[in-house]
């Protein structure tokens, strides 16, 4: 299920009714009262949030989500008139996942979303892997080797995550791109190399594990 948090009417009814049309089940509000008595009902796997909200607004509304045990790690994408970087910025610092800027293409927020799913570990995919000395725990946000904890950036486990989902599979780095820095990255495929070659360097001699193709792109290998 997702939530789609909007107060312009058309809007909430193209949006819940391309994602129903796309595989989703999903419900709008158009308040942010309606929005938290649909919640006591029923847990959705992903909520798209404006911000320009009556009463209570879409930045308040993810500040009490970001602050509840039971509600920390749901996927929250922010959907807004509100193109400042400083408002951008604002909504991620807060705990965003994702942020998208009106007007916008449906098709393109359908893909986003489901991007979203994957990343969140909210489409069925597995969430932990166990390879040799290397453990990562997706929900958890952990990554160790030889039982000690690394420290990795945002970016560096979103990217070592995508690897393991797709273990086995030869990624291109334009792949990698849409699937780590989504849609509105605006960075070259050098991006890809710098970060593959951090990350190899933090995971030691596990780092063997992320295989390059030449001519191509990336592999992990040895993941189960």
């Amino acid at each position: 299920m997702i939530y789609l948090v909007e107060d312009d009417a058309s809007i909430r009814e193209l949006v819940v009714y391309t994602l129903q049309n796309t595989g989703f089940e999903a419900s709008g509000f158009s308040s942010g009262r309606d929005f938290w008595a649909a919640m006591k009902q029923r847990m959705p796997a992903l909520v798209l949030l404006d911000i320009m909200l009556p009463g209570e607004d879409g930045l308040a509304i993810l500040k009490r989500l970001r602050g509840s045990p039971a509600t920390a790690d749901l996927p929250v994408m922010m959907l807004t008139a509100k193109g400042a970087e400083f408002d951008r910025v604002l909504g991620l610092d807060l705990g965003a996942d994702d942020y998208m800027p009106k007007p916008f293409g449906v098709m393109e927020l359908v893909a986003r979303v489901r991007n979203l799913l994957r990343r969140s570990g909210a489409a069925g995919q597995k969430n932990e892997y166990n390879v040799g000395g290397l453990f990562v725990s997706i929900p958890r946000h952990i990554a160790t080797v030889g039982g000690e904890e690394i420290a990795l950036t945002l970016k560096e486990f979103d990217l070592l995550a995508y690897l393991l989902r797709n273990a086995g599979i030869v990624l291109t780095r334009d792949q990698i791109l849409s699937a780590v820095w989504s849609y509105d990255f605006s960075g070259e495929t050098r991006t890809v190399d710098v970060h593959i070659r951090t990350l190899r360097s933090k995971l030691g001699a596990r780092g063997e594990l992320i295989q390059t193709v030449r001519g191509v792109g990336y592999r992990m290998g040895g993941a189960r």
